[in-house]
């Protein structure tokens, strides 16, 4: 019980901040049109499904420089999460979320957005989990695309 509500906070803290707060309290209005939603939608949907593979796994999609916040939003399951929709992308928690800001109208934010996530991506996760897990990642990462 408290593992699904560590992910709820989590995502509380980061995916709803990154893609509805963030941006308003930035300036930028939602341009939301019928279409839209077509992309809000499975982005929600595909966050969701990887939240809950996380959950099943033991752990949260929290990343390894958050521990020192792991008492409220967890930390990673011990094994490489490698199912469901992370058998097509690396990364679909961070699509899903991309969906959700570009289905709103927000494409120069979700530009950045996505160069961020990219760079989070590249520089510290994917070398944290080469450490962490070793092989099986490289083979994970020959196999799956990181988009």
């Amino acid at each position: 019980m408290l593992l699904w509500l560590r992910g709820l906070i989590f995502t509380a803290l980061v995916p709803v901040v990154i893609a509805y707060f963030l941006p308003r309290w930035l300036g930028f209005h939602p341009t939301i049109w019928l279409a839209g939603w077509f992309l809000i939608v499975p982005g929600i949907l595909i966050y969701a499904l990887c939240l809950i593979r996380f959950l099943a796994a033991g752990g949260t999609p929290a990343i390894f420089f958050t521990r020192p916040l792991r008492f409220l939003i967890g930390e990673t399951p011990a094994a490489l999460v490698s199912e469901g929709l992370y058998r097509y992308s690396r990364n679909p928690m961070y699509i899903g979320v991309l969906l959700t800001i570009f289905g709103q109208g927000f494409i120069i934010y979700g530009v950045i957005v996505w160069i961020c996530f990219h760079a989070v991506v590249v520089l510290l996760e994917e070398p944290q989990l080469r450490k962490q897990i070793g092989e099986s990642y490289d083979e994970y990462r020959r196999n799956v695309p990181r988009w």
